[in-house]
């Protein structure tokens, strides 16, 4: 009797087919029972075509050693444009929420420049002393005429370091929107990764339910045969029928499942095309990562990027509150203009200042709405550290319970639904059961082996998230 695991390396398979899975089980009893076929271990032998990774059914496991399962390898048709997990990451690293992303810390970089300046100085002409009564005399206009004309320059001298801490500012606001650009890259690879394996699961369950089908019409077509050689009754033929027909609308169910998830995939990677095919990429290994502590989620929190975009808002907030207190040292104008007046000189200077009086008004509302700002960003930002230290818990533990969940299938549930599986074979041979308890035993079965199959996948998932937000290196290749 087998027992293998679901992902045991015992289980082989060539790529681009997949084995006959659980439903084969039911044709080998069936036919097992009536003496004249001899066909059917050619049927069974003869390997299944796939356009898929190889089903979760007969998946190679990890190992002893924890490593990691073989890659899988596409069939030659391919449905469309087959994608590692790789290239998916690297479309959805740079789509559009990405751009959009970048563009806001471009606008952001540039409000450092606009705020990097002193005010500009302001150039003034005039004419004055015109004497309409008596008129302005003979001569030139500019050497002659008796006019005032007089040139300056005034210049607006900022004090209290209001310059400094409006660059301040802006630079903590453009930090926090290349956090951002970060923070929407991880939030991006995320959808990606996990509409992957959504793609790469409902490829496998595609393929293991179309199996499924292909045993059963087989075995329906040979209890047909049965039923007229008077070997077989025609309620046991009408039940194998319906099985298959079953089996039937499953594998139309498994191919919406694939369409479904092959656009979602394109949505999230901005890819124009939606015939995606997962191709080239193992399972993860469900063991092998180390044990994260309190101390390291406590480390991965400070550094995450929307704790650093939280941080940098709140660095600008107390520039700009500094800044507001600033202004409470005016700023002066001073300026000196150059005259000529006909007639009187040709050479006079006026030398001015402007001093802003503050009387009754001290810019008590521009700080007030500085501190208000300031405190709300204070409060943000310890509001995003305890979420992103919640998350990172959060995320372990479902990576934790998905590992138990995908390891107590790999290693019990899947190896006991096979042996009831084998016993129930045994029994119905000896004429010990009905088919109809062959047939309950072979239906838990194949439930089992799309458990298992969504049980990884869940997995994957999980580890997946959380080495995006833990240690991104090991999936993207980046820092």
């Amino acid at each position: 009797m087998r027992s293998h695991s679901l992902f045991s390396p015992r289980s082989p398979r060539r790529a681009g087919a997949v084995q006959a899975p659980a439903a084969s089980r039911i044709a080998a009893a069936l036919l097992a029972c009536g003496g004249a076929f001899a066909a059917w271990p050619a049927a069974q032998a003869q390997p299944v075509s796939s356009t898929t990774a190889p089903a979760m059914g007969t998946a190679p496991a990890v190992s002893p050693a924890g490593a990691a399962p073989p890659a899988r390898t596409g069939s030659p048709t391919q449905r469309g444009a087959a994608w590692t997990l790789a290239q998916a990451l690297a479309a959805a690293r740079d789509n559009s929420e990405v751009n959009q992303a970048r563009q806001e810390l471009a606008g952001a970089r540039a409000d450092v420049l606009s705020a990097d300046h002193a005010p500009l100085p302001s150039l003034t002409a005039k004419t004055a002393s015109i004497d309409l009564q008596n008129g302005v005399g003979p001569g030139n206009v500019f050497t002659r005429k008796r006019i005032d004309k007089s040139v300056g320059i005034d210049w607006t001298w900022e004090r209290g370091g209001k310059r400094a801490l409006r660059k301040k500012a802006a630079e903590s606001a453009a930090d926090a929107a290349e956090a951002d650009v970060e923070d929407t890259q991880v939030q991006q690879l995320t959808g990606a990764l996990s509409a992957y394996y959504d793609l790469l699961a409902a490829q496998d369950r595609l393929a293991e339910v179309a199996a499924i089908e292909r045993s059963l019409e087989q075995v329906a077509g040979m209890a047909d045969r049965r039923v007229k050689a008077g070997d077989l009754s025609a309620q046991d033929a009408s039940r194998t029928r319906i099985e298959a027909e079953r089996a039937r609308a499953d594998t139309r169910a498994a191919e919406q499942a694939r369409d479904d998830a092959a656009l979602a995939l394109a949505q999230v990677t901005g890819s124009t095309g939606s015939r995606l095919e997962a191709v080239d990429t193992p399972w993860p290994a469900l063991t092998g990562d180390r044990p994260a502590t309190d101390a390291d989620l406590a480390a991965w929190a400070e550094t995450r990027a929307d704790v650093r975009a939280a941080l940098s808002r709140a660095q600008a907030a107390q520039a700009a509150l500094d800044g507001a207190n600033a202004l409470r040292k005016s700023d002066w104008t001073v300026g000196a203009s150059v005259d000529h007046y006909p007639g009187t000189s040709n050479r006079l200077v006026e030398l001015r200042v402007q001093i802003p009086l503050q009387w009754g008004y001290q810019y008590q509302g521009e700080i007030g709405r500085a501190q208000a700002d300031y405190a709300k960003a204070q409060d943000a930002l310890d509001n995003t550290r305890r979420l992103a230290l919640l998350d990172l818990q959060r995320l372990r533990q479902t990576m934790d319970n998905a590992a138990r969940r995908a390891t107590d299938y790999d290693q019990g549930v899947l190896p006991r639904a096979r042996q009831v599986a084998d016993n129930a074979e045994l029994a119905y041979r000896k004429g010990a059961i009905a088919l109809t308890d062959l047939l309950d035993a072979q239906r838990t079965l194949r439930a089992t082996v799309l458990d298992a199959l969504a049980a990884r996948a869940d997995y994957a998932k999980a580890r997946g998230a959380w080495l995006l937000r833990t240690q991104p290196q090991v999936l993207t290749g980046m820092p």
